[in-house]
């Protein structure tokens, strides 16, 4: 199957002025005023004890029926890249690599897809879409969102939204807002200035409000300014509710609820997945006292009421059986979603596409070769029905006329724990005469007094990835002590890994190596230690977990113990070799963040292979940029995938042998250093607090990297193709504007080369006179076009007033400071060929 790209516009047409997105299959649908006047009345026959109720959700994804209004029981669902609650369901490219199709039309049709999925599933509201903003590569849930850029994110996530809704389900636009880390999610407070709130991370949000007519908006876990997003009235009533008029329905993340009456007060409508805080419990009294006003409680209720009447939902059967579960249009969207989101960022030579006719075997290698891994980790994880790996989507694809040779590389780490037997190296005592580590269980969390009982411990291999886990009734700790005896001298790799908010600390010669704070946001660490043969070092491993049970993993390995020397063996025998890289949902995911160097081993592993092979393609499924410091430079071409979907495996064959051309262009700033990031020295916790000052500013990203000396080692914006464009006969009308009138801003794209293909042209406005320092450029409209070879394409589009605006603080409102801009078009954020200066008036 062939990509079939079509065109997006590059404003999305506005909907119909409704307060909530309308039902599309009734012919005839209730006007907003006979909508409230419904819910008018249900709220009429509700008491205050039902109408608190309903504030709660039950049963960890359900709104509560309530019978006497007819109200059934509405049904959530995780997402945002499937249905993924309720069983095996279709999965589809990750957020950012549909951010990287730059495709708006592709997004509806997901979001359409997404609908049937979940009509068939009988789900009334779908969990996504998340468009928190890439600030650093390292967050764990980046790769559910839609990259660095609002702009770029509002029309990807309005589009998404249409689709959704338009199959009568509620779009959850989330996390409101700033849930830009996982490492300390629930506790991390954000101190971020309003001009760069208004223009960096609220931006996704009012667009999934005003053009996406959005029917859910989903808080964040984290603090902003000083208050918990539950309990942050200014975002949640004053921006979101009344100035951006929005009138759907307000939850809070799972748990993200901490003060009932705080929450209510501050704009929170509904409580998932129970009413822990917003209950009778807490709001009666509340009521009673005069902290918490009925007509609160009533605005709140009529909320969810005016969704479930607006979309259908009353005395309405959601489950529509004629949808098929294994859904071949929504596998042929997902398709879709692979071709259309991978960057090519490297391709010396014209490595790619490969030519089937002169290619007898192809070596697929690496730990993210087989089996696939269609999404990262946590709630948007998605268990697809029959998921392609990469490795099996070339083999089928290429049939008998070429032998694809298989080899992970490398051992998981999974593997290195349970294979990390304690015998020889280990030894309770120095003179290595008992093996293993001693294991001393403490009946307290901080190993006082004497151990409850004491063992002889042969491994440590209890860890399985990240999860979370309910907190014990009683707190424990363990100990392992011993020595360590290495059989050869040379460099060893100590890991550690826990899961949820286990805490550890190790020490090695006395020093101490590791340590895990007990908090949410783990990812397995190692230690690299040069030691010499015979020497015994001693091990002390201290452990406290967040269960009653041992959830970690321990191990000691050399490079050669980890890479598979079958590997370069079988990369010499063929004539290319495509190495699979990068992270998995034990890696990278909801609740912890992600190192920025790739997986232990996995940088030694390319160098192997590229030695073996010097005609080796690297494909990464990363959820943002990762480090190449070390690797880039002897690679010769190099495939950023995301996390592809289901179907990642068939879209990599298509893309590697030319029948799709690849189109996808980066929705990130691709560092060459993790230090080059602006946000590098304030994105973890000042030391002692939960406090994260976003000191930034605005200049995130590419709005950084055009600013300053320091550039990227890919562009945001940037993509490689098989084919080769030209931009030319830039012209702005009026070249002398009124701040009030809209400016349009014509080009025209050519083909320059032999194959079809779809280039994405990106429009940027520089504003050098303004009286506050602002971005060298921002994206401010972008279209997607397929050209066939030689062909021409004329492309206009408009700017508006907020396309020339920054927050100005002092007036609370955007601002357009007259005199001179600049119009820059190109396919990249550094590469801008068209240029123009106008003057605004």
């Amino acid at each position: 199957m062939t990509s079939s790209c079509s065109l997006a516009l590059p404003l999305l047409l506005a909907l119909p002025v409704a307060a909530l997105l309308p039902l599309p299959l009734s012919s005839q649908m209730p006007s907003s005023s006979e909508i409230d006047a419904r819910v008018d009345s249900m709220l009429q026959k509700l008491t205050l004890e039902q109408k608190i109720d309903l504030l709660g959700g039950v049963d960890g994804m359900f709104i509560r029926a309530e019978p006497q209004i007819d109200l059934p029981r509405l049904k959530m669902s995780d997402g945002p890249m499937g249905v993924r609650t309720w069983g095996v369901s279709t999965a589809y490219a990750a957020g950012i690599g549909l951010a990287a199709s730059w495709d708006p039309e592709l997004a509806r049709r997901v979001g359409v897809s997404l609908g049937h999925d979940a009509k068939a599933r009988g789900v009334n509201f779908l969990l996504g879409p998340g468009v928190n903003i890439y600030r650093m590569p390292v967050n764990g849930r980046n790769f559910e969102y839609f990259g660095e850029d609002p702009y770029l994110a509002g029309q990807i996530a309005s589009a998404y939204i249409q689709g959704v809704q338009s199959q009568g389900v509620i779009a959850t636009v989330k996390h409101f807002t700033a849930n830009n880390s996982e490492y300390d999610r629930h506790g991390i407070n954000e101190i971020i200035d309003e001009r760069t709130l208004r223009e960096i991370y609220l931006p996704a949000f009012e667009a999934a409000v005003k053009q996406g007519h959005v029917g859910a908006v989903m808080d964040a876990y984290n603090l902003v300014n000083g208050e918990h997003m539950t309990q942050n009235s200014f975002l949640n009533v004053e921006v979101l509710k009344r100035e951006w008029g929005f009138r759907g329905i307000l939850m809070s993340d799972w748990d993200a609820t901490y003060d009932g009456v705080a929450a209510a007060n501050a704009g929170l409508d509904l409580e998932m997945p129970s009413g822990k805080f917003m209950n009778r419990q807490t709001l009666l009294p509340a009521i009673q006292s005069g902290k918490v006003s009925v007509e609160t409680i009533n605005e709140k209720v009529r909320r969810i009421l005016r969704a479930a009447v607006s979309f259908g939902f009353i005395n309405h059967v959601q489950t529509d059986l004629a949808i098929p579960l294994y859904d071949q249009r929504s596998r042929e969207t997902a398709l879709q979603t692979a071709q259309e989101g991978a960057v090519l960022l490297k391709n010396e030579n014209h490595l790619l596409p490969l030519d089937p006719a002169r290619i007898h075997t192809i070596a697929v290698i690496g730990p993210n070769a087989y089996p696939a891994v269609p999404t990262a980790g946590g709630s948007a994880e998605v268990t697809a029905f029959d998921p392609v790996s990469f490795m099996t989507g070339l083999s089928n694809h290429l049939g008998t006329k070429t032998k694809v040779l298989w080899n992970p590389g490398l051992k998981s780490l999974n593997e290195l724990f349970s294979g990390a037997s304690f015998s020889s190296p280990f030894t309770v005592d120095a003179a290595g005469a008992h093996p293993g580590l001693e294991e001393q269980h403490f009946d307290n969390p901080d190993f006082s007094g004497t151990p409850s009982f004491t063992t002889t411990a042969h491994h440590i291999a209890s860890w399985s990835g990240f999860q979370w886990a309910p907190s014990p009734r009683k707190r424990i700790s363990i100990r392992w002590t011993g020595y360590y005896t290495p059989k050869a001298s040379g460099d060893y790799f100590f890991i550690v890994a826990g899961i949820g908010r286990d805490a550890y600390t190790l020490y090695i010669n006395n020093q101490k190596v590791l340590q895990q704070t007990p908090r949410e946001g783990q990812i397995p660490q190692y230690v690299r230690m040069h030691l010499a043969a015979g020497t015994a070092i001693p091990i002390r491993l201290d452990y406290q977990p967040q269960t009653d049970r041992i959830t970690l993993g321990f191990g000691v390995t050399t490079l050669e113990d980890m890479i598979n020397p079958d590997a370069t063996k079988i990369a010499s025998l063929a004539d290319v070799v495509v190495l699979c890289a990068g992270f998995n949902p034990m890696l990278e995911g909801e609740g912890h963040d992600r190192t920025y160097e790739l997986p232990l081993g996995q940088e030694q592993l390319i160098h192997q292979i590229v030695q073996a092979n010097p005609h080796t393609v690297v494909v990464l499924t990363a959820g943002g940029s990762v480090a190449t410091e070390g690797w880039i430079d002897s690679v010769p071409a190099l495939l950023q995938t995301w996390y592809a979907g289901q179907e990642g495996g068939t879209a990599l064959a298509q893309i590697l042998l030319g029948e799709v051309n690849p189109s996808g262009k980066l929705p990130i700033s691709w560092e060459r250093r993790l230090e080059d990031n602006p946000c590098y020295r304030t994105y973890y916790e000042e030391p002692g607090t939960h406090t994260v000052k976003y000191s930034e500013g605005v200049f995130v990203g590419y709005r950084y990297y055009t600013s300053s000396q320091v550039k990227p080692l890919f562009p945001f914006g940037f993509g490689l193709s098989y084919t080769t464009f030209e931009f030319s006969n830039l012209a702005v009308t009026p070249p002398d504007a009124h701040v009030d009138a809209p400016i349009s801003v014509s080009f025209d794209v050519r083909n320059t080369g032999d194959r079809a293909g779809a280039e994405v042209a990106q429009l940027y406005v520089g504003d050098p006179s303004a009286k506050v320092r602002r971005p060298a450029k921002e994206l401010k409209g972008f279209e997607r076009i397929l050209l066939n070879p030689g062909e021409t394409r004329h492309v206009t589009l408009t700017l508006d007033q907020r396309a020339l605006s920054y927050w100005d603080a002092a007036s609370k409102s955007w601002k357009v400071d007259p005199g001179q801009f600049i119009i820059y078009v190109g396919d990249s954020s550094e590469n801008t060929p068209l240029q123009k200066e106008i003057t605004v008036q």
